[in-house]
């Protein structure tokens, strides 16, 4: 072996070392920047109203639930769990946390999003293109449909089944054919409104909460223009939020006009009414 083969063989662990070091500085980088962007969320839009909340009362909330969705109805809360192994359908009591009847999905399942209608209850999964029909006293499966992309969000609007799947765009589908009728592009006015998450269809508005951001958006179901703001920024403590993961939960009680939010891993349910900002 000569100098020069000698030479290039030393340089070569030492170029693989400095490659690693940059391929590994290129995703610390790369995370720190998407967590920059998570902890500064952008500015809301001054052009529509913007709302925050005041705190009418608070509920314990499994902290171990990976809240995908909720429903109010009739004074019984239902509540959709997450993750592959520990996805759920349940029937919650509201003061006490207390889960009173659950159904747990096969593991192959990532469920998501639920809403209800009459007897039925509609749930969704993530990335398996699969929803499934219960019956709403028994949990008992009585339906499934395949729809594409992935499953997010659900709610009804008296008729139409509205669903979201990460981007900006709801689809409506037939309840009973679960065929898509329309779909709806939501924007405000800096641009196509992405992400939208969990929803609730409340006084001839949808809700849709934006993944990863404390904010809910007003969306008109004609035109999908977002026609106002929430910023539920602060609603846990720092204690609460030490173990919590995104808000992602979103239902109302006819009966109070209020809101009942919570989120992944959230200790507590809260139950807010609405405050405009003043400009």
């Amino acid at each position: 072996m000569n100098n020069k083969q000698a030479a290039s063989r030393e340089k070569k662990p030492v170029r693989r070392w400095i490659a690693r070091i940059a391929v590994l500085a290129a995703v610390g980088l790369a995370f720190c920047f998407v967590s920059l962007i998570c902890a500064c969320p952008p500015p809301l839009p001054s052009d529509v109203p913007i709302y925050t909340y005041e705190v009418m009362d608070r509920y314990p909330h499994d902290s171990t639930a990976w809240t995908q969705g909720l429903i109010y109805q009739d004074g019984v809360l239902y509540e959709s769990t997450g993750l592959k192994g520990s996805s759920s359908l349940r029937r919650v009591d509201l003061a006490t946390g207390k889960v009173l009847q659950s159904h747990a999905l096969d593991s192959e399942w990532f469920a998501e999003g639920i809403t209800a209608i009459d007897g039925r209850i509609f749930q969704l999964t993530w990335q398996d293109g699969i929803g499934f029909v219960y019956d709403k006293g028994t949990f008992e499966e009585k339906q499934r449909w395949s729809y594409s992309g992935e499953g997010w969000g659900i709610t009804y609007d008296g008729t139409h089944l509205i669903m979201s799947d990460g981007t900006a765009t709801l689809r409506f589908l037939d309840p009973d054919t679960f065929k898509t009728i329309k779909t709806l592009d939501i924007s405000d006015s800096v641009g196509p409104v992405k992400r939208l998450n969990e929803l609730e269809y409340i006084n001839g508005e949808i809700y849709a909460n934006v993944w990863q951001l404390d904010r809910i958006a007003r969306i008109s179901p004609q035109t999908g223009a977002v026609t106002g703001w929430i910023d539920l920024s602060g609603l846990l403590s720092s204690e609460e939020a030490r173990n919590a993961d995104v808000l992602n939960g979103i239902t109302y009680d006819p009966a109070t006009g209020r809101l009942l939010i919570t989120g992944k891993y959230w200790p507590t349910l809260f139950v807010i009414t609405l405050v405009e900002k003043k400009s």
